[in-house]
């Protein structure tokens, strides 16, 4: 028992070593996380009195970020003789992340892992966003709808053609659709996800929060 619970804990010290401090640059494809923004307040921005929860933003989904990831896994926090972004340069992403404060922290955790400079990062994850048409439906949720997440996929795919099944998941969090997650390539097409990525909610139905 002792030596499996000794190989164990290599496994996943080994994993975690693979998944931290990668080199910039190597990486495989992209995910464009878009987070809607309603459950990402009822989860935490509520508790903190983000400004991004106020009623008559009208946010549905934002920009989360976007993660270099391998085939199997993803690296994080890497290397790189890049400078951190200035304070200015991560404000400017409020009007599409929801507020300033994530910026930084997704610059520090995946833009130093794709192996462009903070700007490009920043510049490259709005021009992802862009090329995702958001389904015009959601901004008219006014009450929460109790419904599959499969209904959310299938708009996406709808108002993005050329967009497939095995390119987008759609997850959920304590009962709440929290994210539509599409998988990209380098040059920012549309491409199949990888295995541990493709993780759709598996909740017969998730509630989607009204628009706020």
């Amino acid at each position: 028992m002792r030596l499996f619970l000794l190989t164990v804990a290599a496994l996943c010290w080994a994993n975690a070593a693979r998944a931290e401090s990668e080199r910039a640059g190597d990486f495989d494809y992209y995910v464009l996380s878009l987070s809607w923004s309603a459950a990402w307040c009822a989860l935490e921005g509520d508790s903190r009195s983000d400004p991004q929860c106020d009623a008559g933003r009208g946010l549905t989904f934002v920009l989360h970020g976007l993660w270099p990831q391998f085939e199997d896994g993803w690296p994080s926090f890497c290397r790189t003789g890049e400078r951190d972004p200035t304070r200015a340069e991560t404000a400017a992403m409020a009007d599409v992340m929801g507020g300033a404060g994530l910026a930084f922290y997704q610059w520090k955790k995946h833009g130093r892992c794709s192996g462009l400079s903070a700007p490009d990062y920043y510049r490259t994850a709005r021009e992802a966003f862009g090329r995702v048409t958001l389904p015009k439906v959601f901004a008219d949720v006014s009450r929460p709808l109790t419904l599959p997440a499969s209904v959310i996929e299938d708009a996406f795919i709808e108002a993005n053609p050329g967009l497939a099944r095995d390119q987008i998941t759609i997850t959920c969090e304590d009962g709440l659709i929290q994210e539509a997650r599409i998988c990209l390539t380098p040059e920012l097409g549309f491409r199949r996800c990888g295995g541990d990525t493709i993780r759709d909610c598996r909740l017969k139905d998730a509630v989607l929060e009204p628009v706020r």
